[in-house]
């Protein structure tokens, strides 16, 4: 239990650590140096619907490592990872704030994000407990709640949700890498696969997730970064294809990515591949050949997007 209370703190899952987080993380540091505080980042080691639905299968923009490398780059002083297990998920919001933020964690101010909820999911005076309850509770507990505006430029509110459906839905990787402030990454190794690339002179690395939860971008053609641990220096430039290469009558979704400036043994090896472009559908063709000839294309279209990116 906390005996000092020099904390201003925010919480939320923080999936994908989006310029709209990074916001509000500053606007936390703002708030805690008026009033000589600590800014304190609260996040849960799992997502909490992955507790209150256990065949939730989520489609996440973080794995839990990138996202607590990406908040320990925030500024923040403190960032603190509660084990959201079914005994938290029973706390009441008021408990929560009691229980976890006053007396574990010594939070003295609260700034909440527009659309944030947390603890156990109550009826107040009619209605899903909110921002009003918080600070309700907040007067009771001797805890400022603060609320906090979210970021919106060019039309687009900059949330997790837009970023995925950018992603998933889209293939907007150009809109989803501007709410991102970076590029979305994929990690994971090279494992064997038909070699149907190297035959038609375009070697491909096929590329098996590290992580199941991670969300795989909409089917198509990309132009990628990546890099090789251990192996390359400098990001590579790319094109990869994410789809059944239907060419093929293949049946499974497979991650092909044809790297322009590296040739050697890649199996076994841990890839990130960073999204820059997407540029069209995954298509049918008629013949090898027809394919070769938009690959070609492909590449050339890629050279281009990538020029002065490495």
């Amino acid at each position: 239990m906390s005996t000092e209370r020099c904390f201003a703190a925010t919480i939320g899952v923080f999936d994908g650590v989006h310029q709209g987080h990074r916001y509000l993380i500053g606007n936390l540091q703002k708030e805690a140096a008026r009033r000589g505080l600590k800014a304190m980042v609260i996040t849960f080691a799992r997502h909490p619907r992955q507790v209150l639905c256990p065949d939730w299968h989520p489609q996440l923009l973080c794995t839990p490592e990138e996202k607590m490398a990406l908040l320990q780059q925030s500024g923040a002083d403190r960032i603190e990872v509660l084990p959201f297990d079914a005994a938290m998920a029973r706390l009441s919001a008021h408990d929560f704030m009691q229980q976890v933020l006053q007396e574990r964690l010594g939070v003295s101010l609260l700034l909440t994000g527009y659309d944030n909820h947390f603890g156990h999911r109550e009826k107040a005076a009619g209605h899903d407990e909110g921002f009003d309850d918080y600070h309700r509770y907040g007067q009771e507990l001797g805890i400022e709640v603060v609320g906090a505006l979210p970021l919106s430029r060019d039309g687009l509110r900059f949330s997790s949700s837009l970023v995925r459906r950018l992603l998933a839905e889209e293939g907007d990787v150009a809109t989803a890498n501007r709410c991102l402030g970076r590029c979305y990454s994929l990690s994971g190794s090279v494992v064997h696969g038909e070699q149907i690339g190297r035959r038609l002179g375009f070697p491909t690395a096929n590329l098996q997730p590290a992580d199941d939860c991670k969300l795989i971008p909409k089917e198509g053609v990309y132009a990628v970064m990546a890099t090789i641990a251990g192996v390359a220096d400098q990001p590579l430039r790319g094109m990869m294809n994410i789809g059944r290469r239907p060419t093929f009558n293949g049946r499974q979704t497979t991650l092909e990515v044809n790297l322009f400036d590296f040739d050697g043994d890649l199996y076994g090896q841990h890839l990130n591949i960073a999204f820059v472009a997407r540029l069209r559908d995954e298509c049918h063709f008629d013949s090898a050949e027809a394919l070769v000839s938009q690959m070609r294309a492909d590449k050339q279209q890629v050279e281009q997007i990538l020029t002065g990116t490495k």
